[in-house]
């Protein structure tokens, strides 16, 4: 279980393979020098809610990984992740598709 750090205060745990999508989408946005929305559930413990940031490129973010693996990343997954980054909600994690893009590199 990984976890996502924001200006120091917010912490948010998710599964270090959902944080190494997270990270590759919001690292290519912020390097473009864009803001965005991040949005996730709250943990039940808090309320079970929802919670919204936003980050912007002098926000401070931390990505905190548990394992020493650095998970393999499913491009289209990624794709899915960069337009709901794009949207006006923002990004959010949705459910991993299958990667189409490594069934063209396998064939």
């Amino acid at each position: 279980m990984g976890k996502f750090i924001y200006d120091e205060d917010i912490k948010v745990d998710f599964d270090d393979r959902v944080l190494a999508h997270l990270q590759a989408v919001m690292v290519a946005k912020l390097r473009r020098q864009e803001s965005f929305l991040l949005s996730w559930k709250d943990n039940a413990t808090i309320g079970d809610g929802r919670s919204t940031v936003w980050l912007h490129p002098r926000a401070s973010i931390v990505f905190k990984y548990y394992g020493s693996r650095t998970p393999a990343l499913n491009r289209t997954w990624i794709d899915q992740l960069m337009y709901n980054a794009n949207q006006p909600h923002g990004l959010y994690v949705t459910p991993e598709p299958p990667d189409e893009h490594a069934a063209v590199h396998e064939a």
